[in-house]
C-alpha cells in the first residue's frame, strides 16, 4: 500500500448535554503513512482519547462526530456498526486505557483473546487457544496457561493492561490505536512492551497512534507528534523538532512540567500510625479437572512501619504485590500476621467493627472507571462517604464540602451534576481522589493515584497531595510504577519483587545508590536522569 493507512480530515466531536452541548473536538486532523508512529499528547480532557474513540466509531451514545476518517483509502466514518466490525479488530484496533472496564468480567482471559482471532482470521477453537497463549507469552505475562483461565478480576492492573495489548495485536491490524498502553506497567515493562510494538511495527508494516501523557516515552518511540489543547490541535510535527524547538507556549509548559523531587524530610522522630509485622496474603486457586489445587502467596512476609505525616513509596514491577499489600494495610483483603494502627491492633477485628475507623483510612483504587458508580452523579459518588461519617450534616453542608474537594482536584464543581462517563480518564482519577480526601483521612493508600494523568496535572496533584498532607498531617501509603512521582512524594520507599521486600530506604539512597539490581532496573528504566 502506497497511500495513508489512516487519514483524518476536520474531525469534530461533540456531546449532547444540558444546558449546552460540550464540543469536544475541534477540526482535529492527522496523516498516518504505513509502519509509522504518531503521539498524540496533551492534558486530561484535552480530546486525545475522544478523537480515538470517533475515528473508531466507539463514542458514547450522546456522541456525535462529523467529518472524514479513511482506513487504507476507505471512508469508515459513520459507517453502521455492522459495516463497521468488519474493520474493527482486524485492520483497525485499539488498545483502551482502562482495562478492566474493556475485559468482560465474564469470560476467561484465554476466551477473550481468542475471540478476534475466531472472529476474523478463521481460527479453531484449538488453533485461538494456541495462539492466544503465544500472545501472552509475546506480552510479557508468565506461566500464560494458568493465565489464560482467570478471570480479569484474578489480573493485577499491569496484567490486565498487557491482556489488552495481547488482544489488540492478535490479528496484525494495520492501524493500531494504542491509548495509554503503558498506563498501569513499570518502567522496565514499559519498554519492553513499546519495544515488541515496536518491533511488531517494523515487522508488519503496522503504524502505531500512540496517545499518551508521558513524554518520556514519545521521545523514545515516536515519529510524529501532535499536541492537542482544549480539543483542538496547537502543535504538530516531527518528533525531534517538537522536542528540540517546541513553538506553542503550551508545549513548552508540558516539556517542562515534570513533578520535582521532594526535598529530604526525616520523619523519623514522629510517631509510628501503622505498623505491620510479617504481613502475608495468600490466595487459593481451587481444583479443576487437570489441575490441583494452588496456594499463591501474593504478600510474603512483608513488615513496614508508616509515621504520622511521612509518605512511603512502594515500588516494584507489575504482579509484584505492590496493591495486594496496599489492601492488606487497611484490611481489605485477609491476611495474617500483625496490624496496628495508632495503637490500635486491627487483626482480630470484625468488619462491623472495622466500619467506625474507616472514615481514617481511606483509599484511591487503581481504575478510577471500576470504582466510580456509573448510576451516581460525580457530586454523589465524592459526597457518598459523607452520609455514612459524617450523617448528620445538612445537605447544603454535604454539597459544598463536595464542591470544596471538586476543586481541590483541579475540577469545576458546576460539573458535580454530571456523570463519569461523561469526564475523560484522568478526569475520573481526580474524582476518586477527590472521593478519598473529603473525609480527611489519616491514612490514605494512594494505588496509581497519576497514572493516567499528564505531567502537567501530574505536577498539581502532587502539589496538593503535599499540601494536604502539611495541613492534615496525613500520611500516605503511595503505590506506583511512575518513579519520578514517586521520588517527588515519597519520603522512604520499599522495593517489591515477587510478594517480598527486596529494598528499603531513604528515598535519596533508593535513587542515588540503588543496592539491589532490580531496583537498578526499575531506576534506569524510568530515565530519571
Amino acid at each position: 500500500m502506497t497511500g495513508p493507512a489512516l487519514e483524518i480530515q476536520n474531525l469534530n466531536v461533540r456531546f449532547a448535554a444540558q444546558p449546552d452541548d460540550v464540543i469536544a473536538v475541534r477540526g482535529f486532523g492527522l496523516r498516518l503513512m504505513p509502519g509509522e508512529t504518531l503521539a498524540i499528547v496533551g492534558e486530561s480532557g484535552s480530546g486525545k482519547s475522544q478523537a480515538m474513540l470517533a475515528a473508531m466509531g466507539l463514542l458514547a451514545a450522546n456522541g456525535r462526530a462529523t467529518g472524514s476518517v479513511r482506513l487504507e483509502g476507505e471512508e469508515i466514518l459513520g459507517l453502521a456498526p455492522a459495516a463497521l466490525n468488519r474493520w474493527r479488530g482486524r485492520r483497525i484496533s485499539m488498545i483502551f486505557q482502562e482495562p478492566m472496564s474493556a475485559l468482560d468480567p465474564l469470560f476467561r482471559i484465554g476466551q477473550q483473546i481468542a475471540a478476534p482471532l475466531r472472529a476474523h482470521a478463521g481460527f479453531g477453537r484449538r488453533a485461538a487457544r494456541g495462539r492466544a497463549l503465544e500472545l501472552l507469552t509475546e506480552v510479557g505475562i508468565a506461566d500464560p496457561a494458568r493465565r489464560a483461565r482467570n478471570y480479569p478480576h484474578q489480573l493485577s492492573g499491569g496484567q490486565r493492561q498487557r491482556v489488552m495489548i495481547a488482544m489488540a495485536i492478535a490479528n496484525t491490524p494495520a492501524v493500531l490505536i494504542a491509548d495509554e498502553p503503558t498506563t498501569a506497567l513499570d518502567a522496565t515493562l514499559q519498554v519492553q512492551i513499546l519495544d515488541l510494538l515496536m518491533a511488531l511495527r517494523a515487522r508488519l508494516g503496522m503504524a502505531i497512534v500512540f496517545v499518551t501523557h508521558d513524554l518520556g516515552l514519545v521521545r523514545r518511540f515516536a515519529d510524529h507528534v501532535l499536541v492537542m489543547r482544549a480539543g483542538e490541535v496547537v502543535e504538530s510535527g516531527p518528533a525531534r523538532e517538537v522536542f528540540a524547538s517546541p513553538r506553542a507556549r503550551y508545549t513548552r509548559l508540558l516539556l517542562a512540567a515534570a513533578p520535582a523531587p521532594l526535598p529530604p524530610r526525616d520523619a523519623s522522630g514522629t510517631p509510628v500510625l501503622l505498623e505491620a509485622v510479617n504481613l502475608s496474603v495468600t490466595f487459593r486457586l481451587p481444583s479443576g479437572l487437570l489441575r490441583a489445587a494452588q496456594a499463591i502467596k501474593a504478600v510474603d512476609g512483608v513488615s513496614l512501619q508508616l509515621r504520622r505525616g511521612e509518605t512511603l513509596g512502594i515500588v516494584g514491577e507489575s504482579g509484584c504485590g505492590k496493591t495486594t499489600l496496599g489492601r492488606a494495610l487497611l484490611k481489605l483483603v485477609p491476611a495474617t500476621g500483625a496490624l496496628v494502627y495508632d495503637g490500635i491492633d486491627l487483626a482480630p477485628l470484625s468488619r462491623a467493627a472495622m466500619r467506625p475507623l474507616r472514615r481514617h483510612l481511606q483509599i484511591v483504587f487503581q481504575d478510577p472507571w471500576g470504582s466510580l458508580s456509573p448510576r451516581l452523579s460525580v457530586g454523589a459518588v465524592v459526597g457518598e462517604g459523607l452520609l455514612v461519617h459524617e450523617a448528620g450534616l445538612a445537605r447544603a453542608q454535604r454539597d459544598a464540602r463536595v464542591a470544596a474537594a471538586l476543586e481541590d482536584v483541579g475540577l469545576d464543581p458546576a460539573l458535580r451534576s454530571r456523570f463519569p462517563h461523561e469526564f475523560s480518564g484522568g478526569q475520573r482519577q481526580r474524582i476518586a481522589i477527590a472521593r478519598a480526601l473529603i473525609l480527611r483521612p489519616q491514612i490514605l493508600v494512594l494505588d496509581e493515584p497519576t497514572s493516567a494523568l499528564d505531567r502537567a496535572v501530574q505536577r498539581d496533584i502532587v502539589a496538593l497531595l503535599l499540601a494536604l498532607q502539611h495541613r492534615h498531617a496525613m500520611a500516605y501509603v503511595f503505590i506506583s510504577h511512575d518513579l519520578a512521582v514517586v521520588r517527588a512524594l515519597a519520603d522512604r520507599i520499599v522495593v517489591m519483587q515477587d510478594g517480598r521486600v527486596i529494598e528499603t530506604g531513604g528515598a535519596a539512597q533508593i535513587f542515588g545508590q540503588p543496592q539491589h539490581a532490580m531496583t537498578r532496573r526499575l531506576v534506569a528504566a524510568a530515565m530519571l536522569d
